[in-house]
């Protein structure tokens, strides 16, 4: 299944769509790693968008697993933040697309589009999805809300 996220993604730059076909509402994983890696968020440190309020990218010196996935954080502090609660930090819907699971569909979250609602992170697919979700956040994340995580069984 990533390798079909990963070939809809290369084809949504290419061709500029923005709909996401059928072929990607499943996905194997709680938390999105990519097609080569167990990492979540691309490696970048979850902790530091609530604490630094930018993505910050973490280190291979400070990382736990957690979910099936490999989690990296820039400091020692980071990562026992992390630690003492995981939900807190985590991004919502394992790290996908947060617009494409309100549209009941799985993409891949990119750590550079990103909010903070309510004490949560959530990532977006690229900035004109960002743009999209931003229009009706409230409605965007009850419809995600209810669609999660069962999507990821479908």
């Amino acid at each position: 299944m990533k390798l079909t996220l990963l070939a809809l993604a290369a084809a949504l730059s290419v061709t500029g769509a923005t709909a996401l076909p059928a072929a990607a509402q499943a996905a194997d994983d709680l938390i999105y790693t990519g097609l080569f890696s167990n990492t979540a968020v691309g490696g970048y440190d979850t902790v530091s968008y609530h604490t630094a309020g930018e993505p910050v990218r973490g280190s291979r010196d400070f990382t736990t697993e957690w979910n099936g996935a490999t989690w990296r954080f820039a400091s020692q502090d980071n990562l026992e933040l992390f630690l003492a609660d995981p939900e807190a930090y985590a991004p919502q819907y394992g790290g996908y697309c947060a617009w494409a699971m309100a549209e009941g569909y799985t993409a891949k979250g990119d750590p550079n589009f990103w909010a903070i609602v309510d004490g949560r992170l959530y990532l977006n697919f690229n900035q004109e999805i960002q743009d999209r979700w931003e229009t009706d956040i409230p409605g965007f994340i009850s419809a995600a809300d209810a669609n999660y995580p069962a999507i990821l069984n479908d």
